[in-house]
C-alpha cells in the first residue's frame, strides 16, 4: 500500500462554467486528476472557485457534479483529508457538502489563513481578498456575504438565478480584457507581492504563500525564507501544486 505523504493544492477549476464546449470532459478530466493522487495523498486543499456557480437552498442542491463529489467521498472515506476554500464563484457553500462528503470549509475575508503541514507554516487562501482590493469589490462582496441578501436571493426560483449567474461568469470573463493565457497585470502584482511581503516580514517562520483567483502559475521567492505560489488554472492550463514534506512543487496535470 502506498503511503500518503503527500499534500496537494488546487483552484479555478470552474466546473459548470459555460465557457467549456464539453463540460463532461472538463470534470472527468479534473476527477482523472484526483484518481491519479489518491494513492498517496494525505491532504487535499481547494483553494476556491472549484465550481463556477454554486447556491444551496435549505432543501435543494444543483444538479450536476456528480462524478466530482463522488471522487471527493471516495478519498474522504479513504481517509484523506480535504479542505475547500470558498472563492469568488463558490461564495455560497454552506454545509451540504461539509456534511454528505466530510470535507471542511473554510471562508475568511482575510486573504487567507495560516496552516502548519508537516511543521512547516504555509499561508493559505482563495485570493480575492488578497492584500488591497477596490472599493467596489469589497461592497460586492460585502453584499454576496450577507445573510438578508442571500435569504432574498434564496427566494427566487433556481430557473432564474442559476442561468443569470451563468451569464455573469461568461461575461465577466469575456470582457475582463484577459488575454487567452492569462498575466498579472503589473498593479495587481506589485500589490499582491507586497501583500505577501508583509506576511513574510510579519511571520519569520512563514515558508510558502499559497493562492489562487489570478489564473496565473508563479512561482517566486518574497524574501530569503519565504515563497509566493499562485496555482494557476484549469481552463487554458491544468496547474496544481504538490507538497512532499520537503519541497513544494507547482505542477501540470498531463493525464
Amino acid at each position: 500500500m502506498t503511503p500518503r505523504t503527500n499534500t496537494y493544492f488546487i483552484s479555478d477549476v470552474h466546473l459548470g462554467a459555460n465557457y467549456f464546449a464539453d463540460q463532461r470532459a472538463h470534470e472527468e478530466r479534473v476527477v482523472a486528476f484526483l484518481r491519479s493522487i489518491e494513492a498517496d495523498a494525505k491532504a487535499l486543499y481547494l483553494l476556491g472557485d472549484i465550481l463556477d456557480y454554486w447556491y444551496e437552498y435549505r432543501t435543494v442542491v444543483p444538479r450536476g457534479y456528480v462524478r466530482f463529489f463522488g471522487q471527493l467521498a471516495r478519498m474522504a472515506d479513504a481517509g484523506v483529508e480535504i479542505v475547500w476554500f470558498i472563492g469568488n464563484h463558490d461564495i455560497w457553500l454552506f454545509d451540504y457538502l461539509r456534511d454528505e462528503i466530510g470535507l471542511r470549509v473554510v471562508d475568511t475575508a482575510d486573504g487567507g489563513i495560516p496552516v502548519t503541514i508537516d511543521g512547516v507554516h504555509f499561508f493559505l487562501g482563495h485570493g480575492d481578498t488578497f492584500g488591497r482590493q477596490p472599493t467596489s469589490y469589497r461592497m460586492l462582496r460585502a453584499m454576496f456575504h450577507s445573510p438578508v441578501c442571500q435569504w432574498l436571493f434564496g427566494a427566487i426560483h433556481p430557473r432564474w438565478t442559476i442561468p443569470f449567474a451563468h451569464r455573469w461568469s461568461s461575461h465577466s470573463r469575456k470582457g475582463s480584457g484577459r488575454p487567452a493565457v492569462p498575466t498579472l497585470l503589473p498593479d495587481t502584482r506589485r500589490n499582491v507581492e507586497a501583500f505577501a511581503r508583509t506576511l513574510a516580514e510579519a511571520a519569520p517562520r512563514l515558508r510558502y504563500i499559497v493562492i489562487g483567483h489570478h489564473h496565473v502559475a508563479l512561482d517566486e521567492p518574497i524574501t530569503p525564507h519565504c515563497r509566493l505560489l499562485i496555482l494557476g488554472n484549469w481552463i487554458d492550463r491544468s496547474t496544481y501544486a504538490r507538497w512532499d514534506g520537503a519541497t513544494l512543487s507547482l505542477l501540470d496535470y498531463g493525464g
